[in-house]
């Protein structure tokens, strides 16, 4: 995903870890998140601990506005960290405005402990009160309390390490493919997406190993297209040795935009600090492995020439989605096989949109939002109607 350079604006991450890194930095976090940055899930984890009397920095509290998921990893000595507990009533704050899911990890503490603040927890909890006021060492308190109640992992009920982290990746990946869906399953056989899919299978030509397989996503309406692509990659994705989904392309910085949409590729595809030094490692070792990129809202030709330096060098059997609302940039570019989406009139789209379970914060729709597909080649015949 994209972020404007502007330091008001905050990066965007998918995952933020929290942790008393003296507990399990160098063990249990190191192996959770090597694997994390391994599937492309972009993650902060901070390496900087809270000094006395000095307060997280703004960074740090944009950094959890901007994150879909915090994992939450409660060790022995997390309670007694002032920075940890600074860091979680954020969290929780957050999180009780709807806008980030919280996934609390006891790693070799007893959940009941850290809910009803006994034990250990107690004892912190005691040498925090003689030491900081009342009112901070309540929302301590109350932050703890709350992370306790919901549903989480415990490193008890796993044989070792690996095997948590095993299901913590995929409890999270999981998490994230749903997210990207906005649609539920009965807005998804509304807009016949499922019985699209069956005709839409031979069409990507999954079982191919001729070259790299181009195919566009044209709709007026970014949501549906939008929605169109993730759900192709959701279904897809696992088929691919190397797989990125590029969520907004035309949102990247105008000044220097052709620099870092290949930067931020070559980060997604590689799941780390990826450089522009190291692309041309990138590219060798993507030239023997099967590729999947979806490049959502391409809004200029200029961003898919920068993306074919990249993806003329998959593997074959790769295949390309490209996303956008202007059928002549897909043309220009020579992909053959687009899917056309038809709009539905406006009293279509009030219906679907009121049988929808969308939140509030959701209710964005024009008369282009919902609609109905079709599958065209070039030639502009369709191959079936909804």
């Amino acid at each position: 995903m994209f972020s404007p350079s502007s330091s008001t604006t905050p990066q965007k991450f998918d995952v933020f870890l929290s942790f008393r890194g003296k507990d399990t930095r160098r063990i249990f976090i190191s192996f959770l998140y090597k694997e994390l940055i391994r599937m492309s899930i972009r993650t902060f984890k901070d390496d900087v601990e809270l000094k006395s009397g000095r307060r997280i920095s703004s960074d740090l509290l944009l950094a959890i506005e901007g994150s879909k998921i915090a994992v939450v990893v409660v060790s022995k000595k997390y309670p007694a960290s002032p920075w940890c507990l600074h860091e979680l009533v954020k969290i929780m704050d957050v999180e009780k405005q709807g806008s980030l899911t919280v996934m609390p990890i006891f790693y070799n503490v007893e959940p009941s402990h850290v809910r009803r603040q006994i034990e250990k927890v107690a004892e912190q909890f005691t040498k925090h009160e003689g030491r900081e006021n009342h009112e901070t060492v309540v929302s301590w308190r109350q932050a703890l309390t709350n992370l306790a109640s919901i549903s989480g992992h415990c490193s008890r009920d796993c044989d070792d390490d690996s095997k948590l982290v095993d299901e913590i990746i995929k409890r999270i990946s999981n998490m994230l493919l749903l997210s990207a869906t906005p649609s539920s399953d009965g807005l998804n056989n509304q807009l016949g997406i499922d019985a699209h899919m069956k005709e839409l299978y031979p069409l990507l030509g999954l079982n191919s190993n001729e070259g790299v397989r181009l195919i566009g996503i044209w709709a007026r309406g970014s949501s549906v297209r939008s929605a169109l692509a993730r759900f192709v990659y959701k279904k897809i994705h696992k088929k691919f040795q190397s797989k990125c989904f590029l969520e907004n392309v035309k949102g990247i910085p105008q000044d220097c935009q052709m620099s870092n949409l290949r930067e931020e590729f070559l980060i997604r595809i590689q799941g780390g600090y990826s450089t522009m030094k190291t692309s041309g490692l990138i590219r060798t070792r993507l030239m023997s492995q099967k590729v999947l990129l979806v490049a959502n809202n391409v809004d200029k030709l200029e961003q898919l020439d920068a993306l074919a330096d990249d993806f003329n060098c998959f593997g074959p059997g790769s295949i390309v989605i490209i996303t956008t609302h202007d059928k002549q940039l897909l043309v220009g570019f020579g992909i053959k096989v687009v899917y056309e989406v038809e709009c539905l009139r406006c009293f279509e789209v009030r219906q679907l949109f009121r049988q929808s379970a969308f939140r509030e914060r959701d209710l964005y729709v024009d008369s282009e939002m919902f609609s109905t597909l079709s599958v065209t080649e070039s030639s502009g015949n369709s191959v079936y109607d909804s």
